[in-house]
């Protein structure tokens, strides 16, 4: 008998508490699931090991959806990676749907992201390898969408510190998923906060001041034209790599 068939007779709630209790209450109320096909008499408990799981997998469709709107927006990319992860999960069409229903109810509840972050650091302390990989997993939806907004980045530095992530993995992690686009915007004089229209003007002057066609006019050294057409090059690949990070 599994953990998701018996929760549909108890309150979650007071299987966890906390927030994650909240948030599995609330989606209950929406899954609409006949009890008596179910179990004909009786009111089954979840042992300590089902009761694990369960605020397991609550923990982490309630963390997904906060960070998934944590910038302010859901994007189609965004879910994409989260029913992607859905449908590879070895479970049933009743336990995906309710996946789904957490995933909506906790992007939109009055929690932070770190509430759930540290019920679920509490429920998977003693496995630090669940951890990292949650952790990826959440860098994987931070990249969907090809930008790493500076709420994303802040939530799972936060995140970092509650799972106890050493500094290194979590570069090495940003490393696999996002480059090094802060170097691009400083190349553009620029931050990941800049407006698209900032960043293309302070392009278009870099472009204009450092064009081999400007330094030569000006009767430069040719030591300078060199370093000026280099320059060049890494304003034009700078804008590149930012155009196509936020498309535009």
């Amino acid at each position: 008998m599994g953990w998701f068939g018996k929760l549909m007779f108890g309150s979650m709630g007071m299987f966890i508490g906390g927030p994650l209790g909240a948030i599995a209450g609330a989606a209950l109320g929406h899954h609409l699931v006949d009890k008596r096909q179910d179990y004909a008499t009786g009111q089954p408990r979840l042992v300590y090991a089902e009761q694990t799981q369960a605020a397991y997998f609550v923990s982490m469709f309630s963390i997904l959806g906060k960070l998934a709107k944590i910038d302010g927006v859901v994007t189609g990319d965004e879910i994409a990676v989260v029913e992607g992860f859905i449908s590879n999960l070895n479970m049933g069409d009743r336990e995906k749907q309710f996946a789904k229903q957490i995933f909506n109810q906790a992007k939109d509840s009055r929690y932070s992201i770190d509430d759930f972050a540290v019920q679920f650091y509490q429920i998977s302390r003693a496995q630090p390898a669940v951890l990292v990989s949650f952790m990826d997993l959440l860098f994987q939806i931070a990249a969907a969408d090809h930008r790493f907004h500076p709420a994303e980045e802040s939530a799972l530095k936060r995140m970092k510190d509650i799972f106890h992530i050493s500094d290194q993995q979590f570069t090495s992690m940003k490393g696999a998923h996002f480059k090094d686009v802060d170097r691009f915007y400083k190349v553009l004089n620029c931050a990941p906060e800049s407006s698209d229209e900032e960043i293309r003007a302070n392009y278009k002057k870099l472009v204009k001041d450092f064009h081999p066609d400007t330094i030569v006019s000006k009767g430069l050294p040719e030591e300078f034209t060199e370093f000026a057409t280099k320059r060049f090059r890494e304003i034009r690949q700078a804008y590149e790599e930012i155009r196509k990070e936020r498309n535009f």
